[in-house]
Parts: structure tokens; C-alpha cells; sequence
């Protein structure tokens, strides 16, 4: 066997290396000369010669790698470095208006944000006004990281097309809104905006912004930004149809002028101003080349640049196999309170007993247990010690549930009839659940909202197991052992039998599945447990392709059940990826919305309530305890109507100066 090599030629001839190994491993090499039509064939031994020619050959083609390398990397720190030359060029024509600001504050006898315990600080919005109440703190020190750790690997950081709750905590760090909800009193707080203002009729909300925000590359947020927001949502060829569900309200969003913005409204909403307010506000100038390529935009990974506290290091190029999330300050936040901690970090540590030991090694600052953990590591003393740890229930706690899908690869399921879907409840023996997987850290759901909210019609109580209930219920859907196996079948003959998919990390998920397996077989019925990884249940869900899953819905102050109940989200990318439509939900869905008044409102979603009710689209399961521990460096911790204080926006926790243990 053999191959020629090209080594040079020209006019009058051809050099060609022809090199070839004999069947007794030595090598040989033909040197073939042509020329004008003619070849002369040289047969030489392979030698040392040779082979230290061919050794300097190799050595100098990989200096030549090396140096395309090094030219490489020496292009990318020169764009990095033009990059911040043309930021600080930006912050420099900014600094009249900072010289101005800091005259305002000497006038007021305000020289920083500890000057005194009552501080005439007038720019300082409500919003601030807990964080900076933390700054005044005698043992307050800015500096150090928060880490913390993710048990699932996101598939997307980029905004409007990512799905999970953990891509939207990072983002809550980058990204703004016009108002921030007060975490006390759940009263609406400026944040961009200075004051709002909403017309008679409740269909025109105008928002007066401040002038001195600037997103985290210097440029200026205006209300350009929010108009091109509103419209790059709404463009179809932009993936976001979860936010398109809501934004529908919204006929028009224009700009009045540079810094006053007016959304104008379809029809009455009742959270017409959380839907404004709460706008996530895009940088135009960043992100409006999507348009012409918005493939791009949907397929990326982590396009990631806003007004917030931190930014990510490149806006444009994190992707999921860093395995871990980083955030540093933003230089050129607006802000007159700072954020503590220099940097913001998640690793990603998708096992559970993997995430404990790295929190026992003091690699994170939190671990959020497991229930039948939680008992456990509050006897461990050496742990207790150094942690403070939280046992509450989230007022605004979600719900975790199993989705049972009516219609998979375009033919209706045995979950389209609703008997089976009651039955399937009454086999589900939650009160167990709680007790032997929860470990009663935990309460019964019963529908979409709260027990303890308006929208809960508090005559409705829990379904109890119930087999033989159950069983009457299959028998009127048509289900019997008609062969005596012990497997119930349907008319066709056909057992029933049936996927369930779940979380492949979490233990929990685990338990409680092989629990429902064990209790589901007794009553004729075969579950099948099929563990996934996260990124393949959510292409399972895009796709439509499962019987049943079971997963959790986060909630709010006032649940709006529109996005994943009525039968208008069925298409594909929108969350009603159950196929559930009842027409009776869907109108009471649609008045409720429509109706300002709270006292008309509630018992509309107490109607809807009932509906849901009545039709178990999903088996709703528990809302969970929050049981977390935290390393005790970690200071001004507190529980309030929204949860912990652990993510907000301000960051209004930090670590003393004595207890800090990293450095940038």
C-alpha cells in the first residue's frame, strides 16, 4: 500500500514522494521525477536522514499551528480590547451628566450611599430603598460571590425562547422592567420608570422613564427600546409565543418621546399594568439584526445583554457545555445603590447527592434539600454550625403536577375522556405522597391557584384515593379485565398502558413515580417510568410526543391560567401541551381577564376554578415547602410575601469583609 505526495514542481518538472510499507514494517519512499512526459523512479531506504527531515518538517508545521493559534487569540483581545475602549469612549460623553448627579448629591449632603442614617437622597427610587436600608448596615461590605447551583442543564439562556424558571433567574440579573413589585407590600415600585399614569377608561398606560439608564455597553435605554421590544415579541417569526399569549392584550406600544413610553391596550385587562410593567427591556441596537436573521435568534444559546446589576462576560457567546453560568458586575449600572457581590455564579450539578457534597465542601452558598434530607442535615452538627437554613411555605409556591395529553401524533389519547382522567386522580394517593415522599413538607394542590388566594373557592377540598371509585369511573369509560390477566383493557382489547415521563436527576421524581407504578398496577393499569434529561422533556413537550409527564408550574400574586388552559395554546411552542379545550373554561378565562374589578374578578376565577376542577387536565399533586440551607456568611436573609429574599433585584444580601473568600 502507498501514497503519493505532491512535494513541488514547475515548468519542466514534477517531484512526487511516493511512500510505501512493506509487508516486514520497513518503510520506503520512491522519489518519482517527471519530466516533458517522462519519469525516472529512484527506490531508496528509508534512514535516519529521512527521518530527522521528516521530524523538522513536522515541528516547523506545528509552530505554524501554534502561531495561527496565538494570532487567533491575540485577534480576539484586540476585539475585546476595542470593545471597551469604545465603551469607556461612551461612559466619557456620559460624564457631564454624572458630574451633574453628584453635584445634586453634595447639595443634598449625600457623598455616598453610607453617609448617614438619614440620607437626603433624592434619585433614590422605592425600589432601592431596601437594599440601601442593607448598605447602612455596620458589617455591610460589597465584594465576594454568590455561587450557587442549578440541577438541571439549561438548553438556552437567550431571552423570549427559553423555558425554564432557571434561565429567568439569570436573566432576572441582566435584564429590567419599567416597575418592580415591592417583595412587603406586593404594591408596583418604579425601577426605569419615574411615574405612570392610566387612563379613565384602563386602556392607555404612560410611563414617564428616567434619562440616566444605560445598558451594560454604555448605550442609553430609551423608549425606543421598549417600543422595539414589544415588537420584536410580537413578530411571528420570533419564537416567544408564550409572551406573544400575553402581549395580545396590547394593540400598540409607542413612544411619546425620548424617555416616556404609552402602551395602549385592546380591551380592559386586569393586569394591564403587571403586563407592562413587568416587559423585560431588549437593547434595540443589540438585538434588532435578529430580525433579518431571526433563525439565528432562535436556534442561539445565550444572547444576553441588558440595563440590570450583572452582565455575562460575552453577550453573545455562552453556550450549554460550559457547564456553568457567570455573572459579573455591570460597570455602568444607573443605580445609586450597588450590588454587593462582584459576581454571580451557577454551576450546573445535575445529581442530587453531587450537589449536597459539593454544598458540604463549601463549593456553593445554598443547597435546596430534598425532604427526606432536611431532617437528616439538621442533626448534622458541623453543617448546622456554619448554615442558617429556611423550612417555609413560598406565599407565591407553585405546584407540581402530572399532565396526562389528550392527543399525541395527531389521534386523540384515552386522557381525552374525562372520566379516565378523574380516575387517574383517585388512584393517585397524594396524602401518601406527602407523607412518604415529602415527608409532610408539603400541602395537597388542588388546582392552579393558592389555597390561601381570592382566586380558591374554598368549599373545593382534594380528591382522597379512592380505588373503587376509580374503578366504576374506567368501567363507565369502557376499561375492564377482560381476560382475566389482571390488566385492564379498552373495547378494542388493547391494555391499558401508558409512558410516564420525568425528570431523570431529580430522586424524588423517581420514588414518587415507582410509588404510582406500584399503586396505578393494582388497579389494572401499567405505567411505564421512562427518566429523561431535561432538554429531551422539553422537545418532548414541543413535540407533543408523550402520554403523560409530570412536571411543576411556578405562580404568581394572581394566577393567569391563560397561557396553559385554554384551548387557544394548543399550537405547537405554546404551553396548553396537554390538547386540553373546554369552551365553558375558555370564556370564563376571557371575562375574567377582561374584568378590572377585583370583587367581579375573583368569582369568575373561582367559576374557572370549578371547571378544572371538574375536568383534571392534570392530577395537581403538592406545592412543596422551600427547604434550603445557606452558608451563614451570607447576611440579611429574610422571608417575605414573594419568598426568600435570596434573588431580588436589588441584591440586598452580602458577606462582611471578615467572611469574604473570594476575590476577583
Amino acid at each position: 500500500m502507498g501514497n503519493a505526495h505532491y512535494i513541488s514542481g514547475g515548468e519542466k518538472y514534477k517531484i512526487l514522494l511516493f511512500v510505501v510499507t512493506s509487508n516486514k514494517f520497513k518503510v520506503y519512499f520512491q522519489v518519482i521525477i517527471i519530466k516533458k512526459g517522462s519519469s525516472i523512479r529512484m527506490d531508496k531506504r528509508f534512514n535516519k536522514k529521512d527521518l530527522i527531515l521528516l521530524l523538522s518538517l513536522g515541528f516547523i508545521i506545528l509552530l505554524i499551528i501554534l502561531s495561527m493559534y496565538m494570532v487567533d487569540r491575540q485577534w480576539l483581545k484586540m476585539t475585546e480590547i476595542q470593545r471597551s475602549m469604545e465603551e469607556q469612549a461612551e461612559d466619557i460623553r456620559g460624564l457631564r451628566g454624572t458630574v451633574r448627579l453628584l453635584e445634586r448629591q453634595i447639595k443634598s449632603g449625600v457623598t455616598s450611599a453610607k453617609a448617614n442614617n438619614n440620607p437626603a437622597f433624592n434619585d433614590l427610587p422605592d425600589t432601592f430603598k431596601r437594599a440601601y436600608k442593607a448598605s447602612l448596615k455596620k458589617d455591610y461590605a460589597e465584594g465576594d460571590w454568590f455561587v450557587n447551583a442549578f440541577s438541571t442543564s439549561l438548553k438556552t439562556l437567550t431571552p423570549l425562547i427559553s423555558q425554564d424558571v432557571y434561565a429567568s433567574y439569570v436573566q432576572d440579573y441582566i435584564f429590567e422592567s419599567l416597575l418592580s413589585r415591592n417583595p412587603d407590600s406586593l404594591e408596583w415600585e418604579g425601577l426605569i420608570a419615574n411615574s405612570w399614569q392610566t387612563s379613565k377608561d384602563g386602556l392607555t398606560i404612560t410611563f414617564d422613564m428616567r434619562s440616566d439608564v444605560k445598558f451594560s455597553d454604555g448605550k442609553a435605554l430609551t423608549a425606543e427600546d421598549v417600543v422595539f421590544t414589544f415588537n420584536f415579541i410580537m413578530d411571528e417569526r420570533i419564537a416567544a409565543p408564550r409572551d406573544r399569549a400575553y402581549l395580545e392584550k396590547i394593540d400598540k406600544v409607542t413612544a411619546a418621546d425620548k424617555y416616556s413610553v404609552i402602551f395602549e391596550f385592546k380591551e380592559p385587562y386586569f393586569n394591564a399594568l403587571s403586563l407592562a410593567g413587568s416587559l423585560k427591556i431588549l437593547p434595540k441596537h443589540f438585538y434588532q439584526i435578529y430580525l433579518t436573521k431571526p433563525q439565528v435568534f432562535n436556534e442561539s444559546k445565550g444572547l444576553l445583554l441588558g440595563s440590570g446589576p450583572y452582565r455575562i462576560k460575552d453577550p453573545k457567546g455562552w453556550t450549554p457545555d460550559q457547564g456553568i453560568i457567570e455573572l459579573g458586575r455591570n460597570p455602568r449600572y444607573w443605580a445609586p445603590v450597588s450590588s454587593s457581590f462582584d459576581r454571580i455564579i451557577w454551576k450546573i450539578i445535575e445529581n442530587d447527592s453531587a450537589r449536597l457534597t459539593t454544598f458540604r465542601n463549601q463549593e456553593i452558598d445554598m443547597y435546596s434539600s430534598r425532604p427526606i434530607e432536611y431532617k437528616k442535615l439538621l442533626n448534622d452538627k458541623q453543617l448546622i454550625k456554619r448554615t442558617q437554613h429556611f423550612n417555609y411555605m413560598n406565599p407565591v409556591s407553585g405546584y407540581s403536577y402530572i399532565a396526562w395529553n389528550q392527543k399525541r401524533q395527531n389521534k386523540s389519547t384515552r386522557f381525552k375522556d374525562k372520566r379516565v382522567r378523574q380516575a387517574m386522580t383517585y388512584l393517585t394517593d397524594r396524602d401518601r405522597l406527602n407523607k412518604e415522599i415529602w415527608l409532610g413538607y408539603a400541602e395537597t394542590a388542588i388546582s392552579p391557584f393558592s389555597p390561601r388566594s381570592k382566586q380558591h373557592d374554598k368549599s373545593l377540598k382534594p380528591r382522597k384515593y379512592n380505588p373503587a371509585k376509580a374503578k366504576e369511573l374506567l368501567l363507565q369509560a369502557g376499561y375492564k379485565d377482560s381476560d382475566g390477566d389482571g390488566v385492564l383493557e379498552d373495547k378494542q382489547g388493547h391494555d391499558f398502558s401508558f409512558e410516564m415521563i420525568y425528570s431523570q436527576d431529580s430522586e424524588d421524581s423517581k420514588r414518587m413515580v415507582l410509588f404510582l407504578k406500584d399503586l396505578y398496577a393494582r388497579a389494572g393499569i401499567i405505567l411505564k417510568p421512562k427518566p429523561s434529561e431535561w432538554s429531551v422533556m422539553i422537545d418532548l413537550l414541543t413535540s407533543r410526543d408523550f402520554d403523560a409527564i409530570t412536571l411543576g408550574w411556578t405562580s404568581g400574586v394572581e394566577t393567569d391560567i391563560y397561557q396553559y388552559l385554554h384551548g387557544n395554546q394548543v399550537d405547537e411552542n405554546a404551553d396548553n401541551f396537554v390538547h386540553y379545550i373546554n369552551p365553558e373554561l375558555d370564556k370564563v378565562i376571557d371575562i375574567a381577564r377582561a374584568t378590572v374589578d377585583e370583587d367581579k374578578r375573583m368569582p369568575l376565577w373561582q367559576k374557572a376554578e370549578r371547571i378544572i376542577y371538574e375536568d383534571q387536565p392534570y392530577t395537581f399533586l403538592v406545592r412543596r415547602q422551600s427547604l434550603s440551607f445557606i452558608d451563614k456568611r451570607l447576611k440579611n436573609l429574610k422571608v417575605t410575601n414573594l419568598g426568600l429574599n435570596l434573588g431580588f433585584i436589588p441584591v440586598e444580601i452580602y458577606v462582611p469583609n471578615k467572611q469574604q473568600k473570594y476575590h476577583n
